[in-house]
């Protein structure tokens, strides 16, 4: 049975749907228990459409996703990945999110510690993993708002350190940041990585990158070019979400986070990278149970909540003083989506994939 028009008679059937509850949604007239009670079914929905029954179907499956991947661009409505969440409001991003700005899955190792300790330990955690020491030259790809090249900067004032993203909204708050700190050893760039690359003689002894692989689809393509920006024997670190053992695409047409937040994402498969071995080997590989996901974003809807007011100053700024209800209730709904999904099966299905590559 070809999985591609399994696939597409699911995205047909998803469409059918047309998204009636919308309008609820946008308003905020759906409860919180009636929301999540429908998430829920919504992801149980997922994982019934992901299973095929039987373990041969399913690992064909998988095969045939990973080759697709292969004949693919390197990413897919870059566009709308800036558009749905990098180029909105800095100070929006700021009143949901710890001091650290850390848009990613942070960690709760006792699972009572503050939003902002439980950033501050998912950070330690990668530099613990990557092998990171003082006077490196360390390149953070996809860098958000700066959580990391900015700890990095903090931790290890000898190193250099060089941030890339596209978005100009990203750069500028990092500078500023780097700045009032008195960092001198922070670089931002702000370029698309499908057409930027760096000089032959410019290379990282580390290169790490939290949350960017899920807005790629050629890892092929893509690990063949971070290769050359890494010194031998050089590492790449990475932090994806992924879904324990079947990957997906997030397509228009898919669901409400497919058009809001997510268009053209991929969902990994915690082995998903595993299959794009050529110029990077895995030396380390390790799963972060999705609960701390789950907990995070349950966090990020209590200060959102918290801070309604400017909140909705901030949103009317992106998307204009008509849209700011919308808009916060769909961020709200977001949210929601995201503690549910990790939370579902006490943090089993959906979870956290951490991987060390080594160049040969």
């Amino acid at each position: 049975m070809s999985t591609n028009n399994s696939d597409n008679n699911n995205n047909q059937v998803a469409n059918a749907k047309s998204f009636w509850y919308e309008p609820l949604l946008d308003r905020g007239l759906v409860p919180d228990f009636v929301l999540r009670m429908a998430i829920r079914s919504l992801l149980k929905e997922r994982l019934d459409w992901i299973n095929l029954g039987e373990v041969e179907k399913n690992c064909q499956r998988k095969f045939d996703f990973v080759n697709s991947l292969k004949e693919r661009p390197i990413a897919e409505h870059t566009d709308k990945a800036n558009e749905q969440h990098y180029e909105v409001s800095t100070e929006f991003i700021k009143v949901c999110l710890g001091k650290r700005m850390k848009y990613s899955s942070c960690l709760f190792p006792k699972g009572n510690e503050s939003l902002d300790i439980a950033e501050e330990a998912m950070l330690e955690s990668y530099c613990v993993k990557a092998q990171v020491s003082d006077g490196m030259e360390i390149l953070d790809l996809g860098c958000g708002w700066g959580s990391l090249s900015l700890y990095l900067c903090e931790k290890y004032p000898n190193a250099k350190i060089t941030a890339l993203s596209n978005s100009s909204t990203q750069r500028e708050y990092i500078e500023s940041i780097a700045k009032q700190n008195g960092f001198e050893n922070l670089k931002v760039i702000t370029a698309n990585i499908k057409e930027f690359d760096f000089d032959s003689s410019n290379q990282f002894d580390r290169i790490m990158t939290v949350e960017m692989f899920e807005h790629m689809k050629n890892y092929e393509f893509l690990f063949e070019k971070i290769s050359k920006w890494i010194k031998p024997k050089g590492l790449l670190f990475i932090h994806v979400f992924c879904h324990v053992d079947q990957p997906y695409d997030f397509t228009l047409g898919d669901g409400w986070m497919s058009k809001y937040f997510f268009t053209g994402g991929t969902m990994p498969s915690v082995d998903l990278f595993l299959y794009f071995q050529r110029q990077l080997r895995l030396v380390n590989q390790w799963v972060v149970n999705g609960k701390h996901y789950g907990k995070t974003s349950e966090e990020w809807l209590k200060l959102l909540d918290k801070n309604k007011k400017p909140a909705m100053e901030y949103l009317a700024k992106t998307y204009g003083k008509e849209n700011a209800v919308v808009w916060y209730y769909r961020w709200r709904t977001f949210y929601l989506a995201v503690a549910e999904m990790f939370n579902y099966d006490n943090g089993n299905i959906w979870c956290v994939g951490h991987y060390l590559f080594e160049k040969e």
